[in-house]
């Protein structure tokens, strides 16, 4: 699908008109790309996410991007593994949907997202690209905005994995690999 690629990247430094956080329920900074993505935004970004109250697991906010390229930052709760039979998988595409909608309802034309979960939060990499791009995929089957979205990997080796999940499901819909 020619609205949804796969890159190798530093999510903060994204042109994406809004880059999405894989957060904590508090919205107040963490480790990894929430850490990442706080340091980038700067002080600003602290101030507005104590205002929101924080956000539960799977559901999605929207704050100002401030210092970073992105316009806006998305920030979602990913869930925690437990081993696969607590919610996990629906609450991770819960966490795609949300940010898509949110992205969809302010009129945005591109985001980028982390790989939600995989880090800290222990998802495993293979499950976590299945129900990403499960849910993504539908997502801009049904709906105009966003026009792009990409998945922005921290490291090659995720991006492989991202890349031969969306192979075996998504490439032969339009004969297009990534």
């Amino acid at each position: 699908m020619e609205r949804f690629s796969i890159v190798v990247g530093d999510i903060t430094c994204s042109d994406a008109e809004a880059i999405v956080n894989a957060a904590n329920t508090t919205l107040l900074g963490g480790s990894g790309v929430d850490g990442a993505i706080h340091r980038a935004a700067g002080p600003q970004l602290m101030a507005e996410c104590r205002t929101l109250g924080g956000c539960e697991t799977g559901q999605a906010k929207i704050t100002g991007g401030f210092r970073l390229p992105a316009k806006y930052v998305i920030h979602t709760p990913g869930p925690v593994w437990r081993g696969g039979s607590q919610g996990e998988a629906a609450l991770l595409a819960s966490c795609y949907r949300s940010c898509l909608t949110l992205a969809a309802e302010r009129g945005i034309k591109s985001v980028d997202f982390p790989s939600v979960s995989t880090g800290v939060y222990g998802y495993p990499v293979a499950q976590a690209a299945s129900v990403a791009l499960k849910a993504v995929m539908e997502f801009l089957a049904d709906h105009e905005l966003p026009q792009r979205v990409r998945m922005v990997c921290h490291t090659e080796s995720t991006a492989a994995v991202y890349r031969q999940t969306y192979n075996m499901w998504y490439a032969g819909e339009k004969g297009e690999r990534l």
